[in-house]
């Protein structure tokens, strides 16, 4: 699916075949879609409420020297449903995937908020099976800190329906709100964000009965004691990375790897600054692939 006023970079990415995949983790049939045929393997895992296909412009240009994976979380994307969901439930996916994959014990996995808390309890509950820990503006809460406004959870808003697909795609927001100059990009992540109902409707590919319960942000402890190498990344005028966020990031992770800031990026980092964001993840895994 092209964006007439994209980029060519934008399209050519976007054009790149991947291959679908799904596999049972804990009873629950979990989606993701495969790039690449060698190289270290790399795993994408997106934030709550989002897919596999935020990842569709980024992957590709990953995959030149990595075979790389994106999943769908269950109660996301293509994936099915639980009755609950839990970030144990989520890591387990994850790793899940991994297994089917093919990827072994040197795994790099790559989250995006929720996704980078989901990466990180899989990290630290199964630390034989990751080799590296990229966190994507997944901030870790300082005690007693509390995110402004911006930060809270739109999610625990019932989903709503539309009488059709348009009216659907023109109520897409990013969660959390912010600006981001790339219409092409919020175009193109829209029109995979919504499903037609069984009565007619049009809504959104996440199931709103569950997943705003989870917490994320308290998992200091899993970030301070990790031992595989570890990289942060966050949008530089993220509402989610204050400077409290960025002291108490950089102390947990105690000079183990980068703490980096994407310039002119807010909390979706890679929709506003794709080539940026791509550039400073190249640069790293080529770092830590080199040692």
């Amino acid at each position: 699916m092209t964006q007439p006023d994209a980029p060519d970079w934008f399209n050519e990415a976007v054009a790149t075949p991947a291959d679908a995949h799904w596999v049972q983790v804990a009873g629950c049939s979990i989606h993701y879609r495969r790039w690449g045929e060698s190289g270290p393997p790399l795993l994408l895992v997106h934030g709550g409420g989002a897919h596999n296909h935020w990842w569709d412009f980024i992957a590709p240009w990953l995959a030149i020297d990595h075979r790389v994976a994106a999943m769908d979380l269950s109660g996301m994307g293509e994936s099915g449903r639980r009755e609950q969901y839990s970030l144990d439930d989520f890591a387990a996916e994850a790793i899940g995937v991994c297994d089917d994959a093919g990827f072994g014990p040197d795994v790099t996995l790559v989250g995006h908020s929720l996704g980078g808390a989901v990466c990180l309890r899989a990290a630290a509950s199964q630390p034989e099976r990751v080799g590296g820990l990229v966190m994507a503006d997944s901030p870790i809460r300082p005690p007693g800190f509390q995110f402004p406004g911006t930060a809270r959870n739109p999610l625990r808003q019932p989903r709503r329906d539309y009488p059709d697909f348009d009216s659907a795609l023109a109520r897409f927001r990013l969660i959390p709100q912010q600006p981001c100059d790339n219409a092409y990009v919020l175009d193109y992540i829209g029109r995979h964000s919504i499903v037609e109902t069984p009565d007619g409707f049009w809504t959104w590919k996440f199931d709103d009965r569950g997943l705003a319960h989870i917490k994320v942000g308290e998992q200091a402890e899993e970030l301070r004691q990790l031992r595989c190498r570890v990289g942060i990344l966050y949008g530089e005028k993220s509402a989610l990375f204050p400077p409290e966020v960025r002291q108490y990031v950089h102390q947990l992770v105690d000079r183990r790897g980068p703490v980096s800031a994407i310039p002119e990026a807010y909390h979706h980092l890679f929709l506003d600054q794709p080539l940026a964001f791509v550039a400073a993840l190249r640069i790293l895994l080529a770092d830590w692939h080199a040692l």
